[in-house]
């Protein structure tokens, strides 16, 4: 696609790179059969091609609009535009860009504003456990819509964490959110990697990748927050603790997964992080990517599931953000479960996005609702993500339980 960048892009890298990516493109429109706002809403511009023109008007100098930046907003960034884009358009980083560049020229409504400010600051704080624990406590008394954004009290097990010590050594970033929302994720990893020989380090100050603030068009906050966290990981990279080398940077949320390998891309034009940023990036894993060894260490050592037919949901994260895909159902059927994906749409997003689903609720309720409706006829005992915004979005529209396939295997551990 031909782009005359304007004289205020020519200079700035976000331009530059935008430009790049905006002539890959072809207009083949084949993102549109993909993408889940399109089939939602029917409108161009509720799609990727759509989206891509009014960045590209943007680019060459076109007046940028409230609409312009409603149409950016409804974009889930699920990547399925990617996974069936015939040209290498990275349309992810080129909406990241779009947004970061429409946020500078549009100003929101003030509830919007207080809003985004209270999603970037609030969820990334130490405030939000006790916060989160205050919800729990007042849970019963929530309006329903609200009641499902607050999961009960974790469990003592949910805080059980392994102590013994084995040669081979991983990082987990614990993220955010998650410590507080969903504790058991964490610990149900950590449990599960040292019954199959590997010991789980964290770093404390490592807290949120980087994708909250940049999906919500604060860039250089979200690079804030990855320079923070190269800083904390880096001493057990290098190996100058007592612990040594770590052989991987484990992420067990698939979205945080995607950012943390993008690290590399996205301090590649600073001095003093691009190296180590591309080590980091290097280094990242999703758990799923540790199946291989992990199954081959517990095979045969585990009590027979309860629930043992589960239905899987890929999250976009994985499928498309980070082409990972058979690698979860494949292990988990190895060691006795019986695991299924929706015969239909499973490469379609759920809904939930990050804040996407607070942002956007009607779109992301629709969605939900949607991948629930493909997810029933599996008739499965429980839902499996690698995700947590999965996770809960998910659950907040059904009984059977919703669960990171960590936890069922976690819950079969002889212990």
């Amino acid at each position: 696609m031909q782009t005359n960048l304007a004289p205020e892009f020519k200079d700035l890298r976000a331009g530059t790179e935008a430009e790049a990516i905006v002539r890959r493109c072809v207009h083949c429109g084949f993102c549109t059969a993909t993408c889940p706002t399109y089939q939602l809403l029917g409108d161009e511009l509720d799609g990727p091609r759509g989206r891509i023109y009014l960045i590209k008007q943007m680019l060459e100098g076109a007046p940028v609009t409230r609409s312009t930046q409603q149409h950016l907003d409804r974009c889930l960034t699920c990547r399925n535009c990617e996974t069936t884009c015939p040209s290498g358009v990275e349309y992810g980083r080129l909406i990241d860009i779009g947004r970061e560049l429409v946020e500078a020229r549009v100003p929101r409504p003030q509830g919007e504003q207080a809003l985004r400010w209270l999603l970037k600051t609030g969820l990334t704080s130490p405030a939000f456990a006790p916060a989160l624990k205050l919800g729990q406590a007042l849970r019963p008394l929530l309006p329903r819509a609200l009641k499902a954004k607050v999961p009960p009290r974790a469990g003592a097990r949910a805080h059980r964490w392994p102590t013994r010590s084995h040669p081979r050594k991983v990082l987990l970033l614990l993220g955010c959110v998650q410590p507080a929302l969903l504790p058991n994720i964490n610990s149900a990893t950590a449990r599960v990697l040292d019954a199959a020989g590997i010991q789980t380090l964290v770093a404390d100050e490592a807290r949120c990748c980087g994708a909250l603030r940049t999906h919500l068009g604060d860039g250089a906050g979200g690079l804030a927050d990855m320079r923070r966290n190269i800083d904390a990981w880096w001493p057990l990279v290098t190996g100058v603790t007592e612990h040594g080398k770590v052989e991987a940077i484990v992420v067990n949320a698939s979205g945080c997964g995607v950012a943390v390998k993008d690290y590399g891309h996205a301090l590649a034009h600073d001095a003093a992080y691009a190296d180590k940023a591309r080590r980091v990036a290097e280094l990242a894993r999703d758990l799923s990517e540790l199946l291989p060894d992990i199954a081959a260490a517990l095979r045969g050592k585990l009590r027979a599931p309860k629930a043992r037919r589960l239905a899987f949901h890929p999250p976009c994260t994985l499928q498309h953000g980070q082409r990972l895909r058979g690698g979860v159902e494949s292990h988990l059927r190895e060691l006795g479960f019986e695991v299924e994906i929706a015969a239909a749409e499973a490469h379609l997003c759920c809904g939930s996005a990050g804040t996407y689903s607070i942002l956007q609720g009607e779109l992301a309720t629709a969605l939900r609702d949607r991948k629930l409706a493909q997810l029933q006829p599996l008739d499965a005992q429980a839902i499996v993500s690698a995700n947590i915004g999965c996770i809960q979005h998910l659950q907040s529209g059904t009984t059977t339980p919703v669960m990171h396939w960590v936890e069922a295997l976690d819950e079969v551990l002889n212990d």
